[in-house]
């Protein structure tokens, strides 16, 4: 009798030894778990900058009175300036020239709606450099900046807007030759859009 309650016992000490390494294994992964969503969200959103980022982007995210052009982000030719809607003055809107496809044959670009985006989304400054990751993130989610735009929503931008998939289908410059692409394509861009929204939108430290 004595012998069956300490194999009873000892089953007992082994299945709570058990159910204890369990329960702190289980611990240590929920500990983990936020760090690592928040890490891979920090790595997916440093892709999306370095699209926002790249010339087919940022020359239109100003923060100064005009637009930008070239991959070395030099001011707009003729003077075009921003005007009160972001589509230029009256004499001369964006829509003049920029059609809604690109125009290989004279070199300018086009898309449906062309404009400059609004002065809440600007991610360089007005001397012209590029924004931290951190201003530009914080420009990003910043819902009284981005149109009151939430992680879906944002995502879906990302992924129909006509100027935004135009910076893949850039077409030629006057001279024939190709506009560069940003450095991952809009598969790439979207997914990692895609992580950034489900790991909480983290945004890096300055």
């Amino acid at each position: 009798m004595l012998s069956e309650k300490l194999g009873l016992l000892t089953t007992f000490l082994i299945a709570i030894s058990c159910l204890d390494g369990m329960g702190s294994r289980h611990l240590e992964l929920a500990s983990r778990e936020p760090y690592s969503a928040i890490s891979e969200g920090l790595a997916a959103w440093q892709q999306v900058y370095s699209v926002l980022t790249h010339p087919r982007c940022i020359n239109c995210h100003t923060a100064g009175n005009y637009p930008q052009q070239g991959d070395d982000r030099h001011r707009h030719l003729f003077n075009v300036v921003r005007g009160p809607a972001g589509k230029g003055v009256p004499a001369l809107q964006c829509a003049t020239c920029h059609q809604g496809a690109n125009a290989d044959t004279t070199g300018v670009p086009g898309a449906h709606g062309w404009h400059l985006a609004p002065l809440s989304m600007k991610w360089q400054d007005v001397s012209d450099r590029i924004l931290s990751s951190s201003a530009v993130c914080s420009a990003i989610t910043d819902r009284s900046r981005n149109g009151n735009r939430n992680g879906t929503a944002l995502l879906k931008h990302n992924q129909e807007e006509p100027l935004v998939l135009w910076a893949w289908n850039p077409g030629r410059r006057a001279d024939g030759s190709l506009r560069a692409l940003p450095p991952i394509t809009h598969d790439q861009f979207v997914a990692a859009t895609r992580k950034w929204v489900e790991s909480g939108m983290p945004c890096p430290q300055e």
